[in-house]
């Protein structure tokens, strides 16, 4: 790889990246440590511009995910490359400008946002942590993006008790605003908010990258609200991906069993729509001991004498499609 950042790689790639847990207590001497596979080889890419959005039930891998591409946590296999430089070879200097590059917006605005700062400290603590801005510079930033969020300036020398929930997630993506972010990760940003204000803060995040040429790593089990962000959506399942494809291909033509699960669970885009309804049986297998083959073997309507041994790839099936099943074989 190249030590210099290349403009014409995907802004964030990751090939092979896995994560496993230890798990705690219950160590006989001599035997092997379990571990939690909580990513077991994902590979998937973020254009400049785009959003790429991860869904599945819980613990299918998709906060992992988050929390290794902001740096809360180092993966245990495989790597991810920000402009195709690897985030594992960045020097303090590098690391820092990723971290500035790369923000977050988390589900609940009401525990990410310190109570006892004002708004104006939150959203300007970035810039303050940067060290390369002075006290006007701050303060005539942390009003511009509370305008871009269609907040008054006025706001900042408020606390965030004052505001609404709708509010304060408005003040959390200022903040990820304030300096200059090229990667937005946004961990279930609308999921504790009313359904009025969801489409109002999904409508201001889409604006915001049209304005700003932003991207986006969604985490989410809204399908709804990935399908209206989304280009691309990538489905997980037990530390996998099982269908990747662009959101509207996805959305009107499913490939996967587990995909169509999923689909069929949530209310159809127009009130004539007719949909199958696929109900799952049994429950997500232990990511300590994942099934052996397909991972979804033991759940799925379609299911297959080889899918109880064969490990089924992620594969192109169609420009754009991919999917790990082998009735696609």
């Amino acid at each position: 790889m190249p030590d210099a950042l290349s403009t014409d790689a995907p802004l964030i790639e990751a090939t092979g990246l896995r994560k496993y847990f230890p798990v705690r207590g219950g160590i006989i001497p001599g035997r092997a440590r379990r571990q939690v596979r909580a990513l077991d080889g994902i590979d998937f890419r973020i254009e400049e511009g785009e959003t790429l959005g991860l869904v599945g039930e819980s613990g299918c891998g998709k906060t992992t995910t988050a929390k290794l591409v902001l740096k809360l946590e180092a993966p245990s296999a495989g790597d991810i490359r920000f402009r195709g430089r690897p985030l594992a070879g960045l020097d303090r200097a590098g690391m820092r400008a990723y971290r500035a590059a790369v923000q977050a917006v988390f589900q609940d605005p009401h525990s990410s946002l310190n109570p006892r700062m004002r708004v104006g400290d939150i959203v300007g603590e970035p810039l303050v942590v940067a060290g390369s801005h002075s006290r006007a510079e701050v303060r005539d930033r942390v009003a511009e993006v509370l305008k871009w969020v269609e907040l008054s300036p006025d706001s900042a020398s408020l606390y965030p008790h004052e505001f609404s929930g709708g509010q304060r997630q408005r003040i959390a993506i200022a903040r990820a605003l304030a300096i200059e972010a090229r990667l937005i990760v946004l961990d279930e940003p609308v999921a504790s908010l009313d359904a009025s204000i969801r489409s109002q803060i999904v409508n201001l995040l889409r604006e915001l990258q049209d304005r700003l040429g932003l991207s986006y790593l969604l985490i989410s089990h809204d399908l709804a609200a990935s399908r209206h962000l989304c280009r691309r959506i990538a489905v997980m399942y037990l530390g996998r991906i099982v269908e990747l494809a662009p959101c509207d291909a996805l959305f009107d033509d499913p490939l996967h069993p587990y995909t169509k699960a999923l689909l069929s669970a949530t209310m159809p885009a127009h009130p004539d729509a007719r949909r199958e309804e696929i109900v799952l049986k049994g429950e997500i297998p232990s990511a300590v001991a994942p099934p052996p083959g397909c991972r979804f073997h033991t759940r799925c309507p379609a299911v297959m004498p080889r899918c109880g041994t064969d490990d089924p790839s992620l594969r192109e099936v169609a420009p754009g499609r991919f999917v790990a099943c082998h009735l696609f074989d």
